[in-house]
């Protein structure tokens, strides 16, 4: 099933981190485009910038819940959503 994947990251390293959990719940990346860096109109978890990002990807259903959870625990990773388009 395809899933649109948008995300804000503090750190430009963290990419490789997110594209290897993709791959390693057998997800594959189908179309990556990088919004650039904004000011964020609130601070969140303290940061007054971030770089946004938008995926898309192939993932199985069943490792939905699998990816989110390990979303949740990356702390590097500002917010996430995680959308059926």
């Amino acid at each position: 099933m395809t899933y649109e994947l948008t995300f804000l990251l503090n750190e430009e390293a963290e990419i490789a981190n997110i594209k290897a959990l993709i791959e390693s719940l057998k997800g594959k990346i189908i179309k990556e485009e990088k919004w650039g860096e904004r000011t964020l109109s609130y601070p969140i978890k303290k940061n007054h910038v971030a770089t946004f990002y938008n995926y898309s990807i192939e993932i199985e259903k069943k490792q939905v819940d699998e990816l989110k959870k390990k979303l949740n625990l990356n702390e590097k990773l500002i917010r996430y959503l995680l959308l059926i388009p």
